[in-house]
């Protein structure tokens, strides 16, 4: 490729009223107003009446701090993509960055609850109207982890320095998949940056099974999770639910003596599909045994908060003797252990690539860190609480949007959707009291966006 006409030729002009840069946001605002997402805002948040009208209008300054990150911004002062053009003809209610970053700054602890509830109620909609989570009916999987937002500079409120060594928040997530769906955030917490992983895990986890049951996960549900969330309070919150689970577990001496235990003859080969890396060694992994046995967890607790259920153990063989942990003796010296603890009814080999799949929960953190969470915008907690549960809100509806467009897009990651369906440039027309978006000529995905802005324009059903 190179240029058609030489330098002197060419020139540029930012005078065009009808253009707009994200032609794609029209479909997806549709698509939230559909599943009734002012309505939800509306009806759950209530800020306090102020002079300056920061706590006016809720749903609007909702509307715009989501659209906004669908958009792909991710700051406050990236809102400004949204005034350009003819976006003011195409929406109404576009709230300016300042009036947006009073708004968030404006919501204390209660507020921001009054939000995770407005979203809570939002998912399942969505569920509703875009085939989200196909075959929750059957299995669905709930995952948990946290991860740390960094910060930079003294003025973010509640920023410390946790597990990772790394300065910032800690932000904890709940996501719900399917083995035929692309995952979608349930819940979410912004925690002060030193806050052990599992404090308030249990009520976290509740939460997001209620969420996933309301999404239509009306089968087998299981909640996978690693080490940090191992604790009676979080299997029992499982249970209480009528939910499996499957976590790991940390190596303590009664795990060693369970492991100890089993026969040399109950261990199966198995090869990854893939290889796999394993940190302890450093190197790459593609061979390994499992098995399992029987164990009752949580023997310091009162005898109904015991867990009695299924130990799987997979083992790898080291490659050297370099890096045997001390203490742990002879058994140790040749392989290296991992255990989950799980009441799976999976048959062994299943129930061990089940709980290895929980790694699915990164792939969402990392998507959401690359796009509205890149930064906690804000100096102030709670606004940069809303600012984590606006961003699931965005996710959410960005993957419905793909789902509702086609099968490659229902599993692409967020970045994917906005490139091909929701960052489209396109040219307002209006003639006999109707809007036209005239799109680019020969655009790649032309037909699938067609398929989305088709589904939430047509009449609903009754």
């Amino acid at each position: 490729m190179q240029s058609s006409h030489a330098a002197a030729a060419v020139s540029s002009a930012f005078d065009d009223p009808n253009l707009i840069a994200y032609g794609g946001l029209e479909p997806v605002v549709r698509l939230a107003e559909r599943c009734g997402l002012p309505a939800l805002v509306g009806e759950h948040i209530r800020l306090p009446a102020s002079k300056d009208g920061t706590g006016a209008f809720p749903a609007a300054k909702v509307m715009s701090l989501v659209s906004g990150m669908v958009a792909g911004a991710d700051s406050i002062d990236d809102k400004h993509r949204l005034r350009h053009g003819a976006m003011g003809r195409l929406f109404s209610g576009v709230r300016a960055p300042s009036t947006l970053g009073s708004f968030l700054r404006s919501f204390t602890h209660g507020h921001v609850k009054q939000l995770h509830a407005a979203a809570r109620r939002f998912l399942p909609e969505l569920a509703r109207h875009a085939p989200l989570l196909p075959g929750a009916d059957q299995v669905a999987y709930v995952d948990i982890d946290d991860t740390i937002r960094r910060t930079y500079g003294y003025a973010k409120q509640g920023a410390g320095y946790g597990y990772s060594k790394v300065k910032g928040l800690n932000a904890l997530l709940g996501i719900v998949s399917t083995p035929l769906a692309a995952p979608v955030i349930a819940a979410t917490r912004l925690r002060k940056g030193p806050s052990n992983s599992a404090r308030g895990a249990a009520a976290f986890v509740a939460e997001t099974i209620r969420t996933a049951r309301a999404c239509g996960a009306s089968g087998l549900l299981v909640m996978r999770a690693d080490s940090a969330f191992y604790g009676a309070d979080v299997v029992n919150s499982c249970q209480a639910l009528g939910a499996r689970f499957s976590v790991t577990v940390r190596m303590n001496a009664s795990v060693k003596a369970a492991i100890a235990g089993i026969d040399e003859d109950a261990w199966t080969p198995i090869k990854y599909p893939r290889a796999v890396w394993d940190e302890e060694g450093q190197c790459w992994i593609s061979d390994a045994e499992i098995a399992e046995t029987g164990y009752t967890a949580f023997t310091s607790k009162p005898k109904k908060q015991q867990v009695t259920a299924r130990l799987i153990v997979r083992r790898v063989k080291r490659l050297g003797q370099g890096g045997v942990p001390a203490g742990q003796g002879t058994l140790f010296d040749t392989w290296r252990y991992h255990a989950a603890f799980t009441d799976s009814p999976f048959a062994l080999k299943d129930a061990e690539r089940d709980h290895r799949r929980h790694a699915v929960v990164e792939q969402v953190i990392a998507d959401v860190k690359n796009s509205a969470f890149a930064h906690a915008p804000s100096g102030h907690f709670q606004a940069n609480a809303a600012w984590l549960a606006l961003a699931a809100l965005a996710h959410n509806l960005t993957r419905a949007a793909g789902a509702l467009a086609g099968t490659f897009h229902a599993r692409a990651t967020t970045a994917t959707i906005r490139d091909h369906l929701i960052n489209v440039p396109a040219r307002l027309a209006r003639s006999a009291r109707r809007l036209t978006l005239h799109l680019p000529e020969r655009w790649p995905w032309s037909a699938v966006f067609t398929q989305l802005f088709s589904t939430v324009h047509a009449p609903p059903a009754l």
